[in-house]
């Protein structure tokens, strides 16, 4: 069979199991598939595959059918531009977290000198990307799971910034030593209600404990707020990524806390994402 047989068949089958995009799934799937680019496909769509080929492309659309996120099957996704390995052991980098990204990166120059810690760096995509940009920035990057910390590692290998991150496995800042200009973090901001609403995808194959933060989505964030104060530096920054009406809650734990200059930022929706406030001795 080819590229194009293949697609639509795949793509039937995502529109009738009710899948969001069945297009761009298929066409995810079997690029992986093939080992080129999504342009190739549209480019050669008469490209005969090998048995093996529609043998592997066959299993992934049954295992897509079955909820399984692409980027899981796969093993990859990409964020910042970058290739990031993403395993059950990590969630998969969001296009909203760039928010995030882009907001610290507003706060200093290429080649400053900047001490960053992330807390909960999960696949690293947040450091790394980082890393990336900012040229003499040294980051500790936090995480409760050994599993994840390895990813994140081998990540930051792949993207070439490893020299410029410290991986430390330990709960929030338990591991941390020293002052930081900065703490960045994506925590878990998903109440215990709202977890059993979330898509099947989301809810039954990303990791549970890197999604629910207690009953009103906001305890991560206490815990983060607080613990940061030692942390950081007198005029140091607090970059923290919040789920969608926190924001009350959030401003009111930072003033609570001694916080300053406290500013949301909205992601591609609309909806308030980013925090970032200034600690003031």
């Amino acid at each position: 069979m080819n590229c194009s047989q293949l697609l639509k068949e795949a793509e039937s089958r995502f529109d009738t199991g009710g899948l969001s995009t069945p297009g761009l799934d298929a066409q995810v799937l079997l690029a992986y598939c093939i080992g080129r680019d999504r342009q190739s496909l549209y480019a050669h769509p008469e490209k005969e595959l090998s048995y093996a080929e529609v043998t592997l492309f066959r299993s992934m659309v049954a295992r897509r059918i079955k909820g399984e996120p692409v980027a899981y099957i796969t093993g990859g996704k990409e964020f910042w531009s970058l290739t990031f390995e993403v395993t059950p052991d990590v969630l998969i980098p969001r296009p909203d977290t760039e928010i995030l990204v882009e907001e610290v990166l507003k706060l200093f120059g290429r080649d400053d000198e900047v001490r960053m810690l992330e807390i909960g760096t999960g696949s690293g995509a947040i450091s790394v990307a980082l890393a990336s940009e900012l040229e003499q920035v040294s980051i500790t990057a936090t995480d409760c799971s050994p599993e994840a910390l390895a990813v994140a590692a081998r990540n930051a290998l792949n993207n070439n910034v490893g020299e410029r991150i410290s991986f430390l496995c330990g709960d929030l800042f338990e591991p941390a030593e020293g002052t930081y200009d900065i703490i960045v973090s994506n925590p878990p901001y998903i109440s215990e209600g709202e977890f059993n609403l979330l898509a099947p995808e989301v809810r039954e194959y990303e990791p549970r404990r890197a999604l629910v933060a207690g009953p009103d989505g906001t305890e991560f964030h206490r815990r983060l707020v607080r613990g940061a104060r030692p942390f950081l530096i007198d005029g140091g920054w607090l970059a923290v990524e919040l789920g969608e009406g926190q924001r009350d809650a959030l401003e009111k734990i930072l003033q609570e806390s001694g916080y300053c200059d406290i500013v949301f930022h909205r992601d591609y929706a609309g909806i308030e994402r980013v925090v970032l406030a200034k600690m003031r001795r």
